[in-house]
């Protein structure tokens, strides 16, 4: 049930990292130029903010009473750790929604200057309220900052176990890219939708530029950032890893196979790239990756389900940022937007894509890290 709830509220998150951003950016261009078509595009994209926002709040809701009713014990247990990350959430929640009223209201009632000050608590707390849920998953995935006694947390250090933790800060670089990406990939899909439509004035033109050259810088990045991921999860979880790759059996030069199916202990049908795993995982094409034969059968997550998504986010991943550099070497090169349709209908199939991926990444996350909702301290059955 909270899966479904998360699939649903995932891509509002991206909204409400990255949206705001584009808003105040577009509004500042109007400050700067004096160009009403930014000042169009502002308070359109505004009341496109209000209706994500609205519907955020809802999913996030729902999220809310499930945490309490669902997992019982997980948060009777930990509530002291990761509490004060979810107070900061619903403070920054709170300053959101007032914000949100002031600048929507605001076109007509403010000075120009002081209509773009109102909207930068927004973006804000757009930031630190996503930062802080993140911290709490951080945590989960390599948790610290207390000591267990009596099935309880004790001597609890929140900042420590939240913001001092190695796994917050590739998860935060991470998150925060996939919000840019998934934001300017499916705003450009609309207006993309309208130039094979016939569409294509000024106005479509810059509406689709704006955040398509965001989402294509940030796509190569992501790529870089992903690396990182994985060095992190070899470390603190290698039996996350090794159900990537479903690697059954510890060994020097592991390999990455593309596609295929685990079973009975090996990848079928898969497509073997030698030492590939070991090169990812250590930068070192002869270092030993664990395999999931170094913890027990009952401690292991499924294989085809991590496997698959993690195959997928990163095939996606890897499609998204080709598009994105050949957005970018026409821009450089010609100073232009891209004019052969087959590059706006890639654009409408990126968008949806850019979400299957984020659902993916998320289920690479969250199952990998099963059976644990805390991982190797609190099993998901008992919380």
């Amino acid at each position: 049930m909270q899966a479904l709830s998360f699939a649903v509220h995932i891509p509002l998150v991206c909204f409400g990292i990255a949206f705001p951003a584009l808003v105040l950016f577009v509004e500042w261009l109007y400050l700067r130029t004096g160009d009403e078509l930014y000042r169009t595009l502002a308070k359109r994209w505004t009341k496109v903010m209000a209706a994500l926002f609205a519907a955020g709040v809802v999913t996030g809701t729902i999220l809310s009473f499930e945490m309490g009713l669902l997992w019982p014990s997980f948060t009777a247990s930990f509530g002291s750790v990761f509490g004060l990350g979810f107070a900061i959430e619903g403070f920054s929640f709170f300053m959101e929604a007032i914000f949100i009223g002031i600048y929507i209201y605001g076109w007509s009632r403010l000075s120009p200057r002081a209509h773009f000050a109102s909207g930068i608590p927004i973006a804000i707390a757009g930031f630190t309220g996503s930062l802080t849920v993140i911290s709490v998953n951080g945590w989960m995935n390599h948790p610290t900052g207390f000591h267990l006694q009596g099935g309880k947390a004790v001597d609890v250090h929140p900042l420590r176990a939240l913001f001092g933790n190695s796994y917050f800060w590739h998860e935060l670089v991470h998150m925060y890219l996939a919000g840019y990406i998934v934001t300017g990939f499916l705003v450009a899909a609309a207006y993309a939708v309208g130039r094979l439509r016939g569409r294509w004035d000024r106005y479509e033109r810059t509406a689709l530029a704006i955040p398509l050259t965001v989402a294509a810088l940030c796509s190569p990045v992501q790529v870089l950032v992903g690396d990182w991921d994985g060095r992190e999860v070899a470390r603190a979880q290698p039996t996350k890893l090794a159900a990537f790759e479903g690697l059954a059996q510890t060994r020097r030069g592991a390999p990455v196979h593309l596609l295929g199916w685990y079973k009975d202990g090996r990848v079928e049908y898969g497509i073997p790239v030698p030492r590939l795993l070991s090169l990812l995982a250590y930068h070192d094409p002869n270092a030993t990756v664990a395999g999931l034969d170094t913890v027990p059968p009952d401690e292991r997550p499924p294989v085809n389900v991590v496997r698959i998504a993690f195959q997928t986010m990163v095939g996606i991943g890897t499609l998204l940022a080709l598009l994105g550099f050949a957005y970018l070497a026409v821009r450089w090169r010609r100073k232009r937007l891209p004019e052969s349709p087959w590059f706006y209908r890639a654009l409408v199939v990126a968008g949806p894509l850019s979400v299957v991926a984020l659902i993916c990444g998320w289920v690479t996350t969250e199952v990998g890290r099963q059976p644990w909702v805390v991982y190797r301290v609190m099993r998901t059955s008992d919380a």
